[in-house]
């Protein structure tokens, strides 16, 4: 299989890098690509040295797959020329995300949904998809009504000059600001752009992404999308009113018998999930399972994930070996034999 990763020297793509190694996603030729001005540097993967390459080079080799991590703006214009050439391409921006023509895709949600014609492929965004693997068992069983979700997010999330801001405040160093306000010891209310609505653009990618990826446009998911000062991982205080009555020992059942999930919920124990816990796991963790008490059939739970890898590197790796294992996709070494 030859595997490019577009976006290699970024903070998602070394992460890509790290997961496709550890799942050993079967790769005969590896293109680490990047911007024009990081084309020349050297990368490791699995013990060896590559060169990075640019964009036209990789798309002139053709690869079977190739995995973006980019940007916007990098994915529009080159995720289509890749799949002109027959690669299927897997895009982690926002890109073609609500694209009806484009699938949006949680492996252990909606892969099945995947077919040889699907040749851009979008990733999630990292918060959507560690609420949506929570939510979409509950959501089976009891239907859904309204999701109110507030968020806590990591500075990673934003990037590395982001994680070198919080790390030259706690070093007490002046820098390069990410934000428009200092980020340690603070909150900032303010994840990606401001929309017209009020909401900013992280918040709405909240509220419209799990319902394509649900295939369910009955419930709403109203969202508060906060910065906080912790390196990595992404915890979210997720509010869901179902249709219908559910109980706690069931819901918990659902929710540890579900793949990809981790319930940590004893109070006696102090055992709830922290983005500290999380951090370099795929798993999405789930805890401070309880009823809210001010309205029927209405849940309260606390969602945490590592957001570089379910929310991003793992998610999309995941895809890749589901088009594999389903034959959605063929090796080159295949298409000449």
């Amino acid at each position: 299989m030859k595997v490019a990763v577009v976006g290699a020297t970024g903070m998602v793509g070394e992460v890509m890098l790290k997961v496709l190694a550890e799942r050993n996603f079967p790769i005969t030729e590896l293109l680490l690509v990047a911007s024009e001005r990081s084309a020349g540097k050297q990368l490791t993967y699995k013990g060896e040295e590559y060169t990075v390459i640019g964009l036209a080079d990789a798309l002139a080799a053709q690869p079977d797959i190739a995995i973006f991590s980019a940007g916007g703006a990098t994915s529009l214009e080159w995720a289509p020329k890749f799949a002109e050439v027959g690669t299927t391409v897997i895009d982690n921006s926002s890109a073609w995300r609500m694209d009806p023509s484009k699938k949006l895709v949680v492996p252990e949600i909606n892969a099945h949904e995947l077919t040889t014609e699907d040749k851009i492929i979008a990733n999630p965004n990292c918060s959507t998809i560690q609420m949506v693997m929570a939510l979409d068992p509950l959501h089976k069983k009891y239907q859904m009504k309204r999701v109110v979700v507030s968020t806590y997010q990591s500075v990673s999330g934003t990037g590395v000059k982001a994680v070198q801001q919080l790390e030259n405040e706690i070093a007490g160093v002046e820098g390069e600001m990410a934000y428009p306000y200092p980020i340690s010891r603070n909150a900032l209310p303010h994840c990606d752009v401001f929309m017209e609505n009020g909401y900013t653009k992280e918040e709405m990618k909240l509220a419209r992404e799990p319902q394509k990826i649900l295939n369910d446009r009955t419930f709403s998911v109203s969202a508060t999308a906060v910065r906080i000062p912790t390196a990595g991982g992404h915890s979210e205080s997720v509010n869901v009113e179902f249709h219908n009555d559910f109980d706690l020992t069931e819901v918990r059942n659902l929710l540890s018998e579900t793949p990809g999930i981790v319930v940590q919920d004893n109070p006696d124990t102090n055992t709830y999930p922290m983005p500290i816990y999380a951090h370099d796991k795929d798993d999405v963790f789930v805890g401070r399972i309880r009823r809210d008490e001010t309205q029927p059939n209405t849940l309260n739970m606390w969602v945490v994930s590592d957001n570089l890898r379910k929310g991003a590197a793992t998610n999309a790796v995941q895809i890749a070996e589901y088009l594999v294992e389903n034959s959605l996709v063929s090796s080159t070494s295949e298409a000449i034999s």
